[in-house]
């Protein structure tokens, strides 16, 4: 990419999309195009071909998705599905039709089997059953990185997909119901300790492990892939490091000052037992992330009291 090429985020408000946008900025990239919801539905097929006819950008970075946690993922299977999929497909059709020339599509680790080795290699894309708490999100994400590569070899297109594990940053989604889980976490605590409860009930028991990325070390892998890295193949974006949910919520309960007792409750779901990306192949490309996880959850925590409109969300 040019300091000057035309370059369209997709879902620059969001947690990824505005991570991004930051680093586009960092690095002086100055032709930054961007719509909100209300001025661009990328849901309609219609206006998508209209903007991109219009604004003809070179390079596409595809970060808007409907997102949410376990409980939002069961309530709403169709609407994840539709919504992730007729999205993806407008915006990656468009950029085809109006011959971007090049397009990152973003995807998520849950695409993987549930049952994956351990760590996850690119190459274990459908080999497996998906976990069924988020299904739906998984295979609209699945549909969207193959299309990128069936445009790849049908017409030549230079269209890649990143995979990152759990994501962390400014910008994220702190409701009670539809968050991730270190959001979930980060707001439980603040909210016990201002409430001085004794007790937090935490879902499942404590012994899943997790992998965690700070969203702008992933915004900054992006730029890099954008610009050193082409194929089929889809890019795990991770820090090759695990944590316990166990060890997890008592870590973020120490950042966040909550003294209280930490119980489980083991009738909710646990979600998939352990999800660890093998980050080889970005690191290969020259690429490490540089945020550790007590670190960034310290930044995400003065991101969320510093910004109370997210935090009641």
């Amino acid at each position: 990419m040019d300091k000057d090429s035309r370059i369209y985020v997709a879902g620059h408000r969001g947690m990824v999309g505005s991570a991004i946008v930051r680093e586009l900025q960092r690095q002086g990239y100055s032709n930054i195009i961007t719509r909100t919801h209300k001025e661009l539905d990328l849901t309609r097929q219609d206006a998508v071909e209209m903007f991109f006819q219009q604004e003809k950008p070179e390079y596409v970075f595809l970060a808007a998705a409907k997102v949410g946690g376990i409980v939002a993922n069961q309530k709403a299977l169709a609407d994840f599905m539709y919504e992730n999929m007729i999205l993806e497909m407008n915006v990656i059709h468009s950029a085809w039709q109006n011959s971007c020339k090049k397009l990152l599509f973003l995807g998520s680790s849950c695409i993987y089997p549930r049952l994956a080795p351990q760590p996850m290699p690119e190459n274990c894309l459908l080999t497996g059953s998906l976990e069924q708490t988020n299904e739906a999100y998984a295979l609209a994400k699945i549909s969207g990185l193959k299309y990128c590569e069936y445009l790849n070899r049908q017409y030549g297109t230079d269209y890649i997909s990143v995979m990152p594990t759990n994501l962390y940053g400014p910008n994220d989604n702190y409701h009670p119901e539809h968050s991730h889980v270190l959001p979930a976490l980060i707001r439980r605590f603040d909210e016990a300790k201002r409430n001085n409860a004794e007790i937090v009930i935490c879902w499942g028991d404590g012994s899943p492990l997790r992998e965690f990325l700070y969203v702008d070390d992933l915004a900054n892998l992006c730029v890099f892939l954008m610009n050193h890295y082409s194929g089929n193949e889809t890019v795990n974006a991770g820090t090759g490091k695990e944590i316990s949910i166990k060890a997890l919520s008592e870590l973020v309960a120490h950042i966040v000052g909550y003294k209280g007792k930490i119980l489980w409750d083991t009738t909710r779901p646990n979600g998939t037992p352990r999800k660890l990306l093998d980050v080889s192949k970005a690191t290969a490309l020259g690429w490490h992330y540089h945020t550790e996880l007590e670190e960034g959850i310290r930044l995400v925590y003065n991101d969320y009291l510093n910004n109370p409109i997210r935090a009641e969300r």
